[in-house]
């Protein structure tokens, strides 16, 4: 029999792995359950989500909001661990959350601390023993359950968990390692690449002049043929490099897929998401004296209307009166179907998320339980599941967090318990 040093090893003590102590350490009291972290100081992408509130969760959690693996898989797990199970939650640890109009929710101190801290005290209030910062490097599967190693020294386990998140933010230690982790376990690892990342322009695209100007628009990913891949409607940020901001966030990583199977594929920009390029033609035949420049400025800021107008090739004195049919269809395209030149991405250092990861294919979903190495549990960014920006993200390391947890720590009390029992007798 194996001298188990923990009956439960967490590699990664980020939001999903600290989940995952929390609700093992409640769900079978008196194992040992042990979390290690490479990282120094504990916690970093929690501290910095949400501008350093921590975007906690949104009031509504659908599998539509996620890609990567299959909407029924990501439905599998969501719905072990819900919106209202998270809202529950935070409150037993002291944490209430407000909602803010967009659906949001945040913790009412506006504090990504309150969170950190929250589920820190819990932690430790469920026996988990923090190890840190000692980064894993190997983990093999050994005598019926695994060998974890690094330079601080090895440590065997009956159960470990995988909690090692993604590449994004890497200065918070997410730097793609756990992957390697898992393909030693046997698993296969989905292409991985940036998303909810700003995406650059080319240096002579105009709109790289508008740095600081946010307007409501609708961005779509369409093939080069022509058809709609993806689409999202939102905030979208001009910046010095190229866009940002909540829609072009969302969008990113359909873009980047879009663009690994098409190079063709483009972005297209509605800057009044709410018109088509016929209402507004029809509305440019109805302006008379009026300027295009003035009425497309009362629509949008200045100088968005200026740049728009620029591409059209209208000048912002013509009236309405002296537009021909040609430059009125010019100007409805600049502004409800204006392709951009995306040029890429800012990398996973300003990436909110990964894309991509280990199939969800490759788990018992009901246990978040590899199906290639027993014993071995995956929760978080780890697995090949993206969500758009607003918690969603949070909202599946809460979930994944929790299933994995309580699985590993089940499995390894019922194991435990015969060979407590024999040695008794």
């Amino acid at each position: 029999m194996a001298d188990w040093d923990a009956d439960v090893a967490i590699i990664g003590a980020g939001a999903a792995g600290l989940m995952a102590g929390i609700w093992a350490g409640r769900a079978a009291r008196g194992l040992r359950i042990v979390a290690l972290d490479g990282a120094a100081r504990l916690g970093a992408k929690i501290l910095v989500a949400g501008g350093g509130r921590c975007n906690v969760t949104h009031e509504r959690v659908a599998p539509a909001d996620f890609a990567g693996s299959t909407p029924n898989a990501i439905r599998q797990v969501l719905r072990r661990f819900d919106v209202a199970d998270t809202v529950r939650f935070f409150a037993e640890l002291g944490v209430k959350l407000k909602r803010e109009p967009t659906g949001k929710l945040f913790p009412v101190t506006d504090r990504a601390r309150t969170v950190l801290d929250a589920l820190l005290r819990a932690a430790a209030a469920a026996g988990v023993t923090l190890r840190h910062p000692c980064r894993v490097e190997a983990i093999a599967a050994k005598d019926g359950g695994f060998i974890i190693s690094g330079a601080w020294g090895r440590l065997r386990t009956r159960r470990a968990i995988l909690a090692t998140g993604g590449r994004s933010l890497p200065k918070s230690g997410s730097d793609g390692a756990g992957y390697r982790l898992a393909e030693a376990l046997g698993h296969s690892v989905a292409d991985t690449f940036p998303a909810l990342v700003p995406l650059t322009l080319a240096p002579d695209c105009l709109l790289l002049g508008l740095s600081g100007i946010s307007v409501p628009a609708r961005l779509t990913v369409e093939a080069a043929g022509g058809k709609p891949l993806a689409q999202t409607t939102g905030a979208a940020l001009c910046t010095h490099f190229g866009l940002s901001g909540p829609a072009a966030l969302d969008i990113s990583r359909h873009w980047l897929a879009a663009r690994r199977r098409d190079a063709g594929a483009r972005l297209v920009v509605n800057w009044l998401p709410e018109a088509t390029a016929a209402e507004l033609d029809q509305a440019l035949q109805s302006l008379g004296r009026g300027t295009a420049g003035a009425w497309l400025g009362a629509r949008l800021p200045e100088r968005l209307a200026r740049t728009l107008l620029n591409i059209a090739g209208v000048d912002p004195a013509q009236t309405g009166a002296q537009l021909t049919r040609a430059e009125r269809q010019a100007i409805a395209r600049a502004v409800t179907r204006l392709p951009v030149p995306v040029t890429g991405d800012r990398g996973f250092a300003y990436a909110e998320t990964t894309a991509g990861g280990v199939p969800l294919r490759e788990l018992y979903l009901a246990r978040m339980a590899s199906r290639r190495c027993p014993g071995l549990y995956l929760c978080g960014e780890i697995c090949d599941v993206d969500g758009r920006i607003g918690g969603f993200n949070f909202q599946w390391a809460w979930a994944s967090g929790y299933v994995a947890g309580i699985s590993a720590a089940r499995a390894s009390a019922e194991e435990r318990q015969p060979l407590e029992s024999a040695m008794t007798r």
